[in-house]
């Protein structure tokens, strides 16, 4: 609306500029004489008064009725006067010095620009409730009798056995009833590595099984189901932090009452000193006056640049509230999987018991696994694919077990604890800090004898250590919160230096712990990129969703990263400081100019013979709107290169109110 208010506003704004005797005198040009020349600002000043102007007008009377005053009301008063001011003007009521045409066109046009920059920088692509209502499978199968039935999630009923087929998603909550597999609950549980489901254990719907089909009888559904909540959640919490109240309108208001009151003692002082007739000029000058033209563009220019910018360094900005709060940021908490990690299992050590050297070793276990589609398979094979792998034949897995086939002559199976249960054998000792660290350990067992281990673990992100230094060195504390195991949790801590971690945490959890935080009197930012993290995303104060995770996830942040690069997040601190140095000073200049302005236009200076022309007052609050465009441009000047913004980190002045980091040997893990 407003954009196609802008373009028909600024197209008769034209010639009710150009053909305004007013205009015409200030630059010193003379209007051709044409028959009813002078009508032409009068008629088309009126049409961009109703049609431009009446989202402003309803905005004020809005603002009238809540009681808060504030940059609609503003605007609403100015254009009013204006009009009134320059009808009489026109109409041969009041004096020439009240047409007003021309500045009533180019203020409507202006503050149209201004509120179509500010919606286009509030625009939301995606929603983060569709993006969970899509974690459904479209069908599910209802076992009926000896029939398998396709039918709608939504069509399903408590007692229904339900069908899930290996890479299927679970259709609604429920317990296994036959067959077992592992389940990827990454989305739900932030765990990153597939969990084994067998008979009598809860699924969750939304769930992946990754290897194995299904019986499940269904425990739950509609509201009642884990990811429901999850919706609740994110809608609760998006909700509860929709509230900010922009700088502008604060301004605005508090111009608004200054305005008033200056306008009422201009008219008490002129009638009072016997001048009646310049009472009316001057109040009506200070009222017009007082509307900012660069305050209406203040903050939308500055917003609209800064997105501009963010998004060229690769970080998109939907919540302008979002971005400014980011400056006062001191608390980040990040989740572990997918963004501190790279979300994936990836080889990290090799022993052998020296029949095979680790490379040999490594070989056969590439080999063996070549077939297999589960995760810790793929990233054995592509650990060895530096190597030459030989084939297999005769390839057999075994859900919880491990991998069987032949290579090379020799029989080679790999697997967990359960495959050397089946063989009476021990695990190597050298796997004991593996473990330890919350390593997933694969033994390798050639002809039937232990020939060596494999460990694998979610590889941390080296970004990520420059970032957590970073955000150190401005004195912001570090937070992790997963869905993994504890000793996952504390290896990953220990090793990037963070200062506290919430170790199995699930999503309703992960929500309240970023209100605990809250509670404590902390500013948070939340870094996620799953499912799991959205009501997190949603709650923070920040919300700092990574690019390449899920759709709800981005749905429910206000920044997004489009890398995976958590050093973005210094990014993110240096353009929201950036940001609102240029809103300060912009506010500062735009309302400052006015405070200054209105006393001069109401006569202050009068006794020493200095009373401000309109005209020049005019210019002048024209001029103000050129110095605040100018300034805001500077923004494109920014770096937002995560190499950059680390490297300024570590020059920069603390976060306000941040808190000194405690330093401590181990991270403290809940």
């Amino acid at each position: 609306m407003f954009r196609r208010l802008f373009w028909i506003m600024l197209a008769l704004a034209v010639p009710t500029v150009l053909l305004n005797g007013m205009f015409a005198d200030l630059l010193g040009y003379s209007l051709p004489d044409v028959a009813g020349i002078d009508w032409v600002s009068p008629v088309l000043g009126t049409v961009i008064f109703l049609w431009g102007g009446r989202p402003f007008l309803t905005g004020g009377v809005g603002e009238l009725r809540t009681r808060k005053p504030g940059m609609m009301l503003l605007i609403g008063m100015a254009i009013t006067v204006a009009f009134v001011a320059s009808l009489g003007s026109s109409l041969g009521l009041f004096s020439h010095e009240l047409d007003f045409w021309w500045e009533l066109a180019l203020l409507v046009v202006i503050m149209l620009l201004g509120h179509w920059l500010e919606m286009r920088s509030l625009a939301q692509t995606t929603s983060a409730l569709d993006s969970l209502a899509a974690l459904l499978p479209d069908e599910a199968e209802r076992v009926e009798g000896d029939q398998l039935v396709r039918v709608t999630p939504a069509d399903l009923r408590l007692g229904d056995v339900v069908v899930v087929r290996p890479g299927g998603r679970v259709p609604a909550d429920g317990e296994v009833v036959d067959g077992g597999a592992d389940i990827d609950e990454s989305m739900i549980t932030g765990e990153s590595r597939p969990v084994l489901r067998s008979v009598g254990d809860h699924v969750v719907a939304g769930t992946v099984a990754t290897d194995n089909a299904l019986r499940v009888r269904v425990s739950a559904v509609g509201d009642d189901t884990a990811l429901a909540g999850i919706q609740r959640l994110v809608a609760e919490a998006q909700a509860s932090t929709s509230r900010a109240q922009l700088l502008a309108d604060k301004a605005a208001g508090w111009l608004f009452w200054y305005a008033l009151g200056a306008a009422a003692v201009t008219t008490a002082v002129w009638l009072a000193v016997g001048v009646p007739e310049s009472a009316l000029v001057r109040a009506i000058t200070v009222l017009v006056i007082a509307c900012p033209h660069a305050l209406g563009l203040a903050i939308p220019l500055v917003v609209s640049i800064s997105t501009e910018r963010a998004a060229r360094g690769g970080v998109l900005v939907k919540d302008r509230g979002a971005l400014e709060r980011m400056r006062v940021v001191n608390t980040v908490l990040f989740d572990k999987t997918g963004t501190l990690t790279k979300g994936e299992p990836a080889l990290s050590e090799v022993t052998s018991t020296g029949r095979f050297d680790t490379d040999e070793l490594l070989r056969l276990a590439a080999a063996a696994e070549a077939e297999s589609e589960h995760p810790l398979a793929r990233a054995v094979v592509a650990a060895a694919e530096h190597l030459e792998v030989p084939p297999a034949t005769g390839f057999r897995a075994a859900t919880a077990v491990g991998v069987r086939a032949t290579v090379e002559g020799h029989e080679v199976q790999v697997g967990g604890p359960a495959l050397l249960a089946d063989h009476g054998a021990d695990p190597l000792p050298a796997t004991a800090p593996w473990a330890e660290a919350g390593a997933t350990v694969l033994h390798v067992l050639v002809d039937g004898e232990v020939a060596g281990a494999l460990a694998l673990a979610d590889e941390v992100r080296e970004e990520s250590r420059q970032a957590v230094a970073a955000l150190h060195e401005l004195g912001v504390r570090v937070v992790m919160v997963t869905g993994d195991a504890e000793p996952v949790a504390r290896a990953v801590a220990a090793e990037l230096d963070i200062d506290q971690v919430f170790a199995q945490v699930r999503p309703e959890d992960k929500s309240s712990t970023v209100l605990e935080l809250q509670r404590e009197g902390r500013v948070v930012a939340m870094v996620g990129d799953g499912v799991n993290d959205a009501p997190a995303l949603a709650q923070a104060d920040v919300g700092i969703a990574i690019g390449a995770g899920t759709d709800v996830a981005i749905a429910s942040a206000g920044v997004i990263l489009a890398s995976d690069d958590p050093r973005s997040v210094l990014s993110v601190i240096q353009l929201s400081r950036a940001g609102y140095r240029k809103m300060k000073q912009n506010l500062w200049w735009a309302a400052g100019y006015n405070i200054l302005a209105v006393p001069l236009a109401a006569g202050v200076l009068a006794p020493a013979g200095f009373v401000l022309p309109m005209s020049v007052g005019a210019i002048l609050m024209s001029l103000s709107t050129v110095v605040v465009a100018l300034n805001a441009q500077l923004l494109r000047r920014l770096d937002l290169s995560p190499e950059a913004s680390t490297a300024a980190a570590h020059g920069a002045p603390e976060v306000p109110s941040a808190e000194r980091r405690e330093e401590q040997p181990v991270p403290a893990v809940r």
